[in-house]
């Protein structure tokens, strides 16, 4: 499991009894997960000091319960990058923390190529890997479904000193985008996505990851330059396995590009315990 190690702002405490208790900056939030299957005793006192707890629904969804004064918003940094975060429906705070591990990755990627590299990010929500990949030097599209996504990550950029690095922000369903590129003739040397398992586009356009993963990556796969740097799958789905996303991205990449493929689940550290909860699971093929 590849572990995202490096914060500083962001902090899994605990773990225990379906729940997760984090600190992000001086923020204590306590959240539902479902692979948080064990019963461990909650020996840490912040347990009992959190700003606020996102409760479940019976009929789908939840809500916050705010236990102590918080802030609509707020922000924390990853290294250079820094990030607006808030309580919103659904349990998210505009953040996946484990993703780290895998803007680093892609970073230390285009760092290293010596050339001028043009990403693609779709599904891109709040832009943490877009930022991390111009920070690292690339041109960046980033799309998204949600114009409030896409006016987030816009937000985040500024707030990171990155809102002058050549980018495209656009709100469209990433699959028509897509097809659209493949008929301009546009390319990419690096691809990313992190697509949700459900979701809808901005026209109404359903999208069912089991259903519609394999064609988009197919596609995508055609808008590779003719010198790829990587491209990258990550997934919260449960069920789907890493080895099956490595299949689906290996039975399409053309065998004239050589390369490599990689897939592992990525995850947390648990300050309490030592050990490390997977937070979903990531499929990469990289250049040689």
């Amino acid at each position: 499991m590849r572990t995202a190690s490096q914060w500083k702002d962001y902090e899994l405490l605990d773990a225990s009894r379906g729940e997760r208790l984090e600190r992000w900056g001086d923020i204590l939030l306590i959240r539902p997960d479902p692979q948080i299957l064990w019963d461990t005793p909650r020996r840490d006192p912040r347990w009992q000091q959190a700003h606020a707890r996102y409760h479940r629904s019976n009929t789908g969804g939840g809500q916050w319960e705010r236990l102590r004064p918080l802030p609509d918003s707020w922000q924390i940094t990853y290294g250079d990058l820094r990030f607006a975060l808030k309580p919103m429906g659904f349990k998210h705070t505009g953040l996946f923390p484990e993703q780290a591990v895998n803007w680093d990755l892609m970073a230390s990627l285009i760092r290293d190529a010596g050339r001028p590299i043009r990403v693609l990010n779709l599904f891109g929500y709040t832009g943490g890997a877009t930022l991390a990949c111009l920070q690292a030097g690339a041109h960046v599209t980033h799309v998204d479904a949600s114009k409030g996504m896409v006016a987030w990550g816009r937000e985040n950029a500024v707030a990171s000193g990155l809102a002058d690095r050549p980018m495209r922000w656009l709100v469209d369903d990433c699959g028509k985008f897509v097809q659209r590129e493949l008929r301009r003739g546009n390319t990419y040397d690096g691809i990313l996505m992190d697509p949700p398992s459900y979701g809808r586009g901005p026209g109404g356009e359903v999208w069912k990851l089991e259903e519609q993963i394999y064609p988009l990556v197919a596609d995508c796969v055609r808008l590779l330059s003719d010198t790829p740097l990587f491209f990258l799958i990550n997934s919260y789905t449960t069920g789907l396995s890493p080895s099956v996303m490595q299949y689906v991205l290996g039975s399409l990449m053309p065998r004239k590009v050589g390369g490599r493929l990689e897939a592992d689940e990525i995850g947390l550290p648990v300050t309490a315990t030592g050990m490390t909860l997977p937070c979903g699971a990531t499929a990469l093929w990289r250049a040689d």
